[in-house]
């Protein structure tokens, strides 16, 4: 087999930012190839350098040809489907790359469903290939049959069946081209395993070119001349930003113009890291779970400048209720977020970082003195507190977490109460360093994204360490990624806030429904989490006061060629506030145990 390459051109991302792709194509020359070959080329020209993968009949001449030829990627071998769609997840989050992911058929495609769903509600990167049957046999119910793109179509961005091997390339190239261009999202490619025995020459494209599908960059100027004209008129504007800031790039940007014009800014849970969180300016997480003063001074405000927010329900609670003074601006990727669920007064419809680029110049420092003192009165109102005695609660872990690390770490979490924890009390600092499942709630989620993100971060050379916090009810739904983080010797930091309980519906269960804890005990199915970590060839430390807290995760710090599992065994009786009820208004929060009447 002879290969000829040459210099290829970096293709330009939405915000005009070089895409993370090769610096030379690979074009095969007269030899046809199989159809596996071509497709692990492929993955080689597109610069993929991780995948994490599981084989299986459909795709086993993949796995023979990775035999033969070793490309240069890694191939993680994962102990379940999910479990590497979530690891393929954490990666793209952490480095802002696509993830790929590469599945046998019927079994092995059904179980990445959980994670393409997550990739999409979160808008996450990825590229998912799957196996599939022989073309001659779809829709036989042969073995190990399953309709991939059918079961998935509703959940992914877009989703190719490769009918004939000389499409493979073409349909590679243009599966990451979408996956990582506009909004970013899951992408599903099937593979019959006859096209993968098939030959063909091999020719990867210079570019692509998808009829019907454009990205917008730059925003209309005179919408953006008007969104200038209605902050410059506001008294009490404040930014409202979502993940879509931190996907284009737009952190530094909006910094520069919010200090600038002396605007708070407050964020999703997806948006943590996009503006610093130690920062005056900062209100912090907004919504069900956010700071009194975040949703004081959203129902308060006269103007919201949305950066890449999509108006969530965990953002608005009672929509009619929410922001009744507000107009608002609404810098969005995608059209069809736009006045979706709130009106937006100024859609501006582009790339968060270039309308920002177009909106700076036309924006000046602003007095916005008092607005910001009516915010801190809220601030000095309601603080996030916990209560400090001999037990150990989990806020406390989760700041002697945050001080050992300066806010300088990676930190994936799983579902439940100490995600909101987390996010009320980690404090972030920098885009891509906080990284979790919102939009699914996904529980299971926070061990095999620690995972791909400790992949693609030593990848890069970065020397931040990747902390997982995960709950015992969540961490032991993917915990058997554990031994595949051992064997590759990923020092993550894993901190299980374990109060023996599925902790969030405990809490909607002694609020709403009168203390009857049906189904939430974990305390007799719990495993040990000690031996659990040694069982899988990793350190497992226990806290069950203060002092050890500190002293395990001094002890944690000191191991660099392993996870290190951190039992911390919490008050089970702590809840998570200020909360929002469902459904209730924003300005409705409750502060404490006692509930109002009207949500019980």
């Amino acid at each position: 087999m002879r290969y000829d390459t040459h210099t290829k051109v970096h293709p330009v991302g939405p915000a005009g930012d070089a895409l993370p792709t090769p610096s030379t194509e690979i074009v095969a020359t007269r030899q046809r190839v199989s159809g596996a070959e071509v497709f692990l080329r492929s993955l080689q020209a597109e610069g993929v350098t991780v995948v994490f993968g599981h084989p299986g009949g459909a795709v086993i001449k993949v796995y023979d040809e990775m035999a033969r030829i070793d490309p240069d990627f890694l191939h993680v071998l994962v102990r379940h489907e999910q479990g590497g769609t979530h690891a393929a997840e954490g990666y793209a989050k952490a480095t802002g790359k696509v993830g790929t992911v590469l599945v046998t058929s019927g079994p092995g495609a059904t179980n990445t469903v959980t994670g393409i769903a997550d990739a999409y509600m979160d808008s996450v990167p990825i590229v998912v290939f799957t196996g599939q049957v022989p073309t001659g046999l779809i829709g036989n119910d042969a073995f190990q049959e399953c309709d991939a793109v059918g079961v998935t179509r509703s959940i992914t961005k877009h989703s190719y069946l490769v009918r004939d091997v000389n499409d493979l390339a073409r349909t590679v190239k243009e599966a990451y081209h979408i996956a990582r261009t506009g909004r970013p999202g899951p992408v599903l490619v099937d593979l019959p395993k006859d096209v993968l025995l098939d030959t063909a020459p091999f020719r990867y494209p210079e570019s692509v070119s998808i009829r019907g599908y454009s990205v917008p960059r730059m925003g209309r100027p005179d919408k953006v001349a008007r969104a200038a004209r209605m902050i410059a008129e506001s008294k009490r504007p404040v930014f409202y930003v979502g993940g879509g800031a931190i996907n284009s790039g737009a952190s530094e940007k909006l910094r520069e113009i919010a200090q600038r014009a002396r605007i708070p800014v407050t964020t999703t849970l997806h948006g943590l890291g996009a503006f610093p969180e130690d920062d005056p300016l900062s209100l912090r997480m907004l919504g069900m779970h956010g700071t009194w003063w975040a949703n004081q001074a959203i129902q308060h405000c006269d103007t919201i400048i949305a950066v890449g927010a999509r108006f969530d329900d965990r953002v608005t609670g009672k929509l009619d209720s929410w922001a009744p003074h507000a107009s608002v601006i609404h810098i969005e990727i995608d059209q069809s977020c736009i006045s979706k669920n709130v009106f937006a007064d100024c859609a501006i419809l582009g790339d968060a970082k270039a309308v920002l680029e177009q909106l700076d110049p036309l924006i000046q420092r602003k007095d916005t003195d008092a607005w910001l003192a009516e915010i801190d009165a809220w601030r000095q109102e309601c603080p996030l507190i916990y209560d400090v005695d001999e037990k150990l609660r989990a806020q406390y872990v989760i700041e002697c977490l945050r001080n050992k690390t300066g806010g300088d770490a990676v930190v994936l979490t799983d579902v439940g109460q100490h995600q909101m924890w987390t996010a009320q009390y980690f404090r972030f600092l920098h885009p891509r360093t906080h990284i979790t499942s919102g939009g699914l709630g996904t529980m299971g989620f926070g061990m095999p994204a620690s995972m791909g993100a400790a992949f693609g971060l030593r990848e890069a050379g970065s020397d931040r360490p990747v902390v997982c916090i995960s709950g015992d009810g969540g961490f032991v739904m993917n915990a058997q990624e554990l031994s595949v983080a051992a064997a590759h010797k990923l020092p993550i930091k894993i901190a299980v806030i374990n109060n023996r309980f599925l902790g969030m519906v405990r809490q909607w269960q002694e609020l709403f429904h009168a203390e009857r804890y049906s189904h939430t005990d974990l305390s007799d199915t719990n495993p040990d989490f000690v031996r659990l970590a040694e069982a899988c060839n990793c350190v497992g430390l226990r806290a069950t006061n203060n002092e050890e807290a500190v002293n395990i995760i001094d002890e944690a710090w000191k191991v660099d060629d392993r996870p290190v599992v951190m039992d911390f065994q919490v008050a089970k009786e702590e809840m998570v506030f200020p909360m929002v009820p469902a459904g209730a208004a924003t300005g409705d929060m409750i502060t404490k145990r006692i509930v109002p009447n009207s949500f019980v």
